[in-house]
């Protein structure tokens, strides 16, 4: 169970998948490490005891940074970017949505995924954004340039409206709007 608890765990977090599953994740380890620690008393092997009494401190430290904290902030964000919708002004969208966001035509298609944005240090204006495509875990994608101006954000989504740039990514024609 150990072995198997600390493999999943590893593969979890490794994914990236967002501060819930990293946090689910740690709980998985945190699971393991505690599997350790119970093989190691009834084996008698101090050095696997005391590791893993470090190793489920870092855990549990790693449960509360994602599955308190982080997804504290999220659903902070969220929030604010919902009530930010019925206000007066411009809406706002989390920042944090550049780092994960799926990229969508405007028809629908998922395009890829935003990976970064790249801004002014000091007008502290967003330049453009980047766009990974295809892949698996990283390996074989490709990374797309994409202006700023050709992107538009609703929910937790860009919405990319510039019919150039989305024949450079999918290689394929779409209809002008």
């Amino acid at each position: 169970m150990a072995t198997i608890a600390t493999v999943t765990a590893a593969l979890v977090t490794a994914s990236n998948l967002g501060s819930r599953i990293t946090g689910y994740g740690f709980a998985v380890f945190t699971v393991g490490s505690v599997a350790w620690l119970a093989l190691a008393f009834l084996t008698n092997q101090p050095a696997l005891l005391w590791t893993n009494i470090l190793l489920t401190g870092l855990n549990l430290f790693g449960v509360w940074r994602w599955l308190g904290r982080q997804s504290r902030i999220e659903e902070g964000a969220s929030l604010a970017a919902e009530k930010s919708e019925r206000t007066p002004g411009e809406a706002l969208f989390p920042v944090s949505t550049l780092l994960k966001a799926p990229v969508q035509s405007h028809s629908g298609d998922e395009v890829g995924n935003c990976v970064d944005g790249m801004a002014g240090c000091s007008s502290g204006r967003l330049h453009y954004v980047v766009v990974a495509k295809g892949g698996v875990g990283g390996v074989g994608e490709t990374l797309h340039r994409l202006p700023w101006g050709a992107t538009k954000v609703e929910a937790d989504r860009l919405i990319l409206d510039c019919v150039d740039e989305l024949k450079e990514i999918t290689g394929k024609e779409w209809p002008v709007r």
